[in-house]
C-alpha cells in the first residue's frame, strides 16, 4: 500500500483547520429529549467530501436501523461509552468503549441501543456524503408522526444510499 495522489499542492503549508468545541449543542435530536442526539463533527461539506464525523448521543429507550448496506460509501463506529450491539452482517456483538467496526462500501450491518441506559459513539463515512439532509429527514418524521408508505421509505433510502435487508 502506497500514499495516494497529492490533494494539497502549494509548497507551504496554509492555516485551514477547523475546530468544534466539546460543549457545542447538537446540531439534531431525533425522537425528543430522551431520544438520540446528533453532533455534526465533520460534515462531508466541512471535509471537502473526504469524510464525515458525527457524534451519535443515544437516550435509554431503543434505537438504531435495522441491517442495510451503502453503495457509495464506507462506515465506521467507535464506541465511546454504555453498550451498543454492532451487526457486522454476520453476527451481533455488544459493544462496549473502545470497541471499533469497520464496514466497506456493500457490507451488511447495523447498530442498536437496546442497554436501557445512554450510550454514545462515533460514525465516521468515508467518503464524506450529505449523510445529515438523511438524519435531518429522520427526525422530522419522528417529531410529526408522519407514516411513509413502503414506497416513500424506498424513495427516502434510495436517495440517501440507503438499502434495507
Amino acid at each position: 500500500m502506497s500514499y495516494p495522489e497529492p490533494l494539497y499542492h502549494a509548497e507551504t503549508g496554509e492555516v485551514s483547520g477547523t475546530l468544534r468545541p466539546g460543549g457545542s449543542e447538537p446540531e439534531l435530536r431525533i425522537g425528543g429529549p430522551d431520544g438520540t442526539h446528533v453532533r455534526y463533527l465533520a460534515t462531508g461539506a466541512t471535509t471537502c467530501g473526504l469524510f464525515g464525523l458525527y457524534r451519535w448521543d443515544m437516550g435509554p429507550g431503543p434505537s438504531g436501523p435495522g441491517a442495510h448496506f451503502h453503495r457509495t460509501m464506507a462506515e465506521s463506529f467507535y464506541v465511546l461509552s454504555g453498550t451498543i450491539r454492532l451487526y457486522d452482517g454476520a453476527t451481533w456483538v455488544e459493544g462496549t468503549a473502545g470497541d471499533f467496526l469497520h464496514i466497506p462500501p456493500g457490507g451488511v450491518h447495523a447498530f442498536r441501543n437496546e442497554s436501557g441506559e445512554p450510550a454514545s459513539m462515533l460514525l465516521h463515512f468515508a467518503p464524506g456524503a450529505p449523510r445529515e439532509a438523511y438524519f435531518e429527514e429522520l427526525a422530522e418524521i419522528a417529531a410529526t408522526g408522519r407514516t411513509l408508505t413502503p414506497e416513500e421509505w424506498t424513495e427516502l433510502y434510495l436517495r440517501h444510499d440507503q438499502y434495507m435487508v
